[in-house]
């Protein structure tokens, strides 16, 4: 079995009207729309797309057999896409997928002295990866996760992520709502201020009795502000703190941590086993969040065998993917001895579903693995090709 096609796919996909999606708030407090471009959303530093921004590459072999793997690119996916077609496809071209660690490795190794493992570099990297992981699962004939050595779940735990309305009493009814329906967790995307943050906690957590909570804090505060926060959600008993600090910051994280008894959750940022490496032996976080569509499937389970040495829990992240890096990330969580909680996006669900011909069986408190081979999900490839905005094609000759 031989590579002899690599097609890769730009989308950017508009929330339809039943998504009911609360974008945001531009910088100078217009309601966010998805024909804004990338903006700031307050009180967050990156840049958001109100589209579903995404790029999904296809490995084809000789035969006709395709796996398929997408990248977490939710700003610039066609940086992504050009690095996939110009440095990744023409060395896969002859490979044989089912040699995935082999072929992975060699992929890495092209920009490695160039600080290429991270960035739009190493996002192209996770796509191949997830595409070849679910190529090799097809040619088996056995899902991903017996592949990663056998899955020790075939129902993921999964906390809620985001509350997305704009007021505490609307968080607080949707709260409640999500409890009705069995969720045991929630993460509140926050940042907005210390006392901000802990009167939306309070709100929610007296709204949902029972349920846990988490707070994001897309790595809004100071040292100080962030000592604060933590020792009031110490108080409160919270899930995790995520992000408190800058990304760069791995020392204060570590100290933050050695302050607070809530854990610290860090990991969307990262690429690979080498930071991730940097972050566990300083102690500087409690979670790891490894994000498949960042990391891919292999550096994935090499992040979590390194959480597990040190008796640490993994909670995969997962963001506005669509179904392939989250079928790879349900995989992925299956097949992890220490997981935690796997992330629900709520918002993202119902994007990420119209790419398949079939949608996933998606309850919020416990997801079920997908079955069937590979992935276990069927991409509608008519779909792909009629929604992208720029679609290549690498092959032999």
């Amino acid at each position: 079995m031989r590579i002899s096609e690599v097609r890769t796919y730009t989308l950017k996909l508009a929330p339809d009207d039943e998504e009911g999606v609360y974008l945001g708030r531009r910088r100078d407090g217009g309601a966010l729309a998805p024909d804004d471009g990338y903006v700031i959303r307050e009180p967050w530093r990156s840049l958001y797309s109100a589209r579903y921004e995404t790029v999904l590459v296809e490995l084809v072999t000789e035969s006709g057999v395709s796996g398929w793997g997408e990248a977490l690119a939710p700003v610039g996916p066609e940086i992504v896409q050009t690095a996939i077609d110009t440095l990744l496809a023409p060395q896969l071209l002859g490979a044989d997928p089912r040699q995935v660690r082999p072929v992975s490795f060699a992929l890495r190794e092209l920009m490695r002295e160039r600080g290429h493992l991270v960035g739009h570099q190493a996002d192209a990297l996770a796509a191949v990866d997830i595409a070849l992981w679910d190529l090799a699962g097809r040619s088996h004939g056995l899902p991903v996760a017996v592949l990663l050595g056998g899955a020790y779940r075939d129902r993921l735990p999964c906390y809620v992520s985001g509350l997305p309305v704009p007021t505490d009493a609307e968080r607080a009814r949707l709260a409640a709502d999500w409890a009705g329906r069995g969720v045991t967790a929630i993460k509140l995307h926050l940042g907005h201020g210390v006392e901000a943050d802990l009167a939306t906690y309070d709100t929610v957590a007296a709204a949902a009795p029972g349920v846990r909570v988490a707070v994001d804090a897309h790595w809004a505060y100071d040292r100080r502000d962030a000592i604060r926060l933590g020792r009031a959600l110490d108080e409160r008993g919270a899930l995790f703190l995520e992000a408190p600090l800058p990304p760069e910051d791995v020392a204060g994280h570590a100290e933050l941590q050695g302050l607070l008894a809530t854990p610290v959750a860090v990991g969307e940022t990262l690429r690979n086993r080498y930071e991730f490496d940097q972050w566990l032996g300083a102690r500087a976080l409690s979670v790891a969040q490894p994000d498949v569509g960042r990391t891919g499937i292999t550096e994935a389970m090499a992040i979590a065998e390194l959480a597990a040495a040190r008796h640490l829990p993994v909670a995969p992240h997962h963001s506005v993917g669509l179904a392939v890096s989250l079928a790879a990330g349900l995989h992925v969580a299956a097949a992890v001895e220490n997981l935690l909680l796997f992330e629900y996006q709520p918002s993202t669900l119902r994007a990420a579903t119209r790419i398949l011909r079939e949608p996933l069986d998606l309850p919020p408190d416990a997801v079920p693995l997908p079955t069937g081979p590979g992935l276990g999900v069927d991409v509608d490839a008519e779909f792909v090709r009629r929604e992208a905005v720029s679609t290549t094609s690498v092959k032999e000759g």
